[in-house]
């Protein structure tokens, strides 16, 4: 069988394979490239990646992020004839800057019955996504202020840990990562230490319990810890979490004065305000404003449904109203019609926020009676339509404006989206403040493709084909919800 032959059926082996490979000439030619491999460089033809190693070089750039010096190619090491494995490099298109990618990459060098070198290949494996979420975890991890480690469970070793740990503790990043969770003892004077123990010899959940760590400068720290297994990477690992129990006493103190003032603020602010509970919007409490202006007495609300009370004239109005509370945590100026305990119609606006007090959840309502507006404004609008009565040269435009004037409740502006995702209102709200993918992605920390990911979702959810559509449908649904500088 001659060298042709069993190049052309090598090709044949290796064109539908999933991982990308990329066939070496020793004389430094590409001489083949699978559909994977062009794939995971954004081409679409060998020629595209270059003639020759050089050429290869010119077009791409590479930065190793693992396993070797930066300067040679691992394509020149394989004509070299090296024999490597699990080389993480990142790869972008010099003339396509927006195309890049992380590929894990292996060599493959055959040699013939004489030992020379008879096929030179690279194997490629496209990682982007799995680098892209562990870059995710690690920011988010070292970002948190909670006090956090991470041991390997192979060895018991510390592999990371956080500032927020650094910080409580007074340990060095470099005394800390390698070392053990007995050196470093993260378990030290645990209350049921040898649970705590047990469970982490099994992998097993380790539950909240009081312990009491050393410092390094000799003292001790009393916190909670608690232990969840995890994965990093491939590697089964334990995640330990802390609250420091003097910082919780902290909190706990200005927790209960934060409460005082809200309850301060809320007694003495002049416009109507309720709370009510997160679940069933059950009122717990009403200001004196409230009472003024819808007359309900705070003792004859308390523990009743607004729709028990008969406080909203339209329950349609109501259930939308909370669903949308209940979904996304707030509203804004949401106009609606209740009703005064006389049973006089009142025209409002009403903002609600979702809040935690204590441990329990509450949504606080504001509500602003603008009837007297809205009679002004009918009067004035009628005023227009009998002046208007016979001017029939008027634009239709001006007609239709007017139109919507004189029921501003005719069209949905209160931002309220169904059945999207709180990623997708981001970004559907900085879509229409005429942001591009890059901004939005820097902007809400992912990347390009997890925004273009989460703006198609959002397309199909809202019916439309494209980004003009987006921005048309957002802005007749009350979107941008705040503007800033383009």
């Amino acid at each position: 069988m001659t060298v042709g032959v069993d190049r052309h059926e090598l090709r044949q082996i290796i064109a539908g394979l999933s991982e990308g490979v990329i066939l070496v000439e020793p004389d430094q030619t590409i001489a083949y490239a699978n559909e994977a491999a062009l794939a995971m460089h954004g081409a679409e033809t060998v020629e595209e990646l270059g003639e020759t190693v050089d050429a290869y070089r010119r077009r791409f750039a590479l930065r190793y992020r693992n396993n070797h010096a930066p300067n040679q190619y691992p394509m020149e090491r394989v004509v070299s004839g090296e024999r490597f494995h699990d080389v993480i490099v990142e790869v972008k298109r010099t003339d396509r800057p927006d195309v890049d990618f992380v590929h894990s990459l292996r060599s493959l060098v055959a040699t013939d019955r004489q030992g020379n070198p008879s096929c030179l290949a690279l194997i490629l494996k496209d990682v982007s996504d799995q680098f892209e979420a562990e870059e995710r975890f690690e920011k988010t991890f070292n970002a948190n202020p909670a006090p956090a480690a991470i041991c390997r469970l192979s060895d018991l070793r510390h592999v990371k840990v956080n500032l927020g740990f650094l910080e409580m503790t007074g340990y060095t990043r470099e005394a800390v990562v390698g070392r053990s969770v007995y050196e470093v003892d993260v378990l030290a004077g645990a209350r049921n230490r040898d649970l705590a123990v047990s469970r982490l010899n099994e992998g097993g959940t380790i539950p909240q319990m009081e312990a009491c760590l050393d410092l390094p400068d000799g003292g001790t720290r009393f916190v909670i810890v608690a232990g969840q297994p995890m994965e990093l990477g491939d590697e089964p690992c334990m995640l330990f979490t802390f609250a420091d129990l003097e910082l919780r006493r902290k909190a706990e103190t200005a927790l209960r004065q934060s409460e005082e003032r809200f309850a301060k603020a809320f007694r003495l602010t002049p416009v109507p305000t309720v709370l009510a509970r997160g679940d069933d919007f059950a009122l717990t409490g009403a200001n004196e404003a409230f009472t003024r202006v819808f007359g309900y007495a705070p003792d004859s609300i308390s523990g009743r449904s607004p729709g028990d009370l008969g406080l909203w004239v339209h329950d349609a109005a109501r259930i939308k109203f909370e669903t949308a509370v209940a979904r996304t945590g707030y509203v804004l100026g949401l106009e609606v019609c209740l009703r005064h305990e006389n049973g006089t119609n009142l025209d409002c606006l009403i903002s609600a926020e979702r809040v935690e007090i204590g441990d329990q959840t509450f949504a606080l309502l504001v509500l602003q009676d603008i009837t007297e507006r809205k009679r002004t404004e009918r009067d004035l609008f009628e005023a227009i339509e009998a002046v208007m009565a016979d001017t029939s040269w008027f634009s239709r435009g001006l007609i239709e404006k007017l139109a919507n004037l004189r029921q501003p409740g005719s069209e949905h502006k209160d931002g309220i989206v169904p059945n999207v995702t709180v990623r997708e209102r981001q970004i559907l709200d900085l879509i229409c403040q005429g942001q591009d993918d890059d901004v939005i992605a820097k902007r809400l920390g992912l990347s390009k493709n997890t925004v273009r990911n989460h703006a198609a979702s959002l397309y199909r959810k809202l019916d439309v084909h494209k980004r003009s559509e987006a921005i048309v449908w957002g802005r007749n649904n009350g979107f941008p919800l705040s503007e800033t500088s383009k």
